[in-house]
C-alpha cells in the first residue's frame, strides 16, 4: 500500500457488493457489519477501501480501468450464457437488459478519465 498514491482504484472484485450487502442486513436485521479497510484492487495494489469507486467517471487509475472493462465485459457474457441454460430463472430479456448494463458499463471504463 502507498500512501502516496494520488489515483483512485476499482475494487478487484469490480461489483463489490460488500456495501449492498451490508446496507441490506442493516435494513432487513439492524446489523451493521464493518466494511474492509484495505481492499485489492484490478491493478493489483492494495488500497484504502476510500481510495477505490465502481463509479468509472472516477477511476483514475489506467490498469483499473482496463480491469473494470475486462471484468463488465466477461459479467456480461457470463449473464447470457446462464440465461440459455436449461431451468435458468432469468429470461432472455432480463439477460438482455444486464448485459447491455455490463457493456454500457465497460464501455465508460474505456473512456479516457474525466
Amino acid at each position: 500500500m502507498n500512501p502516496h498514491d494520488p489515483h483512485v482504484h476499482v475494487r478487484s472484485d469490480v461489483i463489490g457488493a460488500d456495501a449492498a450487502a451490508r446496507d441490506m442486513m442493516a435494513a432487513t436485521f439492524g446489523l451493521v457489519g464493518e466494511l474492509p479497510s484495505i481492499v485489492g484492487t484490478g491493478c493489483g495494489l492494495r488500497v484504502p477501501y476510500a481510495a477505490t469507486s465502481p463509479n468509472p467517471d472516477r477511476v483514475t487509475c489506467l490498469a483499473c480501468r482496463e480491469h473494470g472493462r475486462a471484468e463488465h465485459l466477461r459479467l456480461a457474457e457470463q449473464v447470457e450464457r446462464l440465461s440459455r441454460m436449461p431451468g435458468s430463472v432469468i429470461g432472455a430479456a432480463e439477460a438482455a437488459a444486464a448485459a447491455s448494463g455490463h457493456r454500457e458499463r465497460a464501455e465508460r471504463f474505456a473512456e479516457p478519465p474525466g
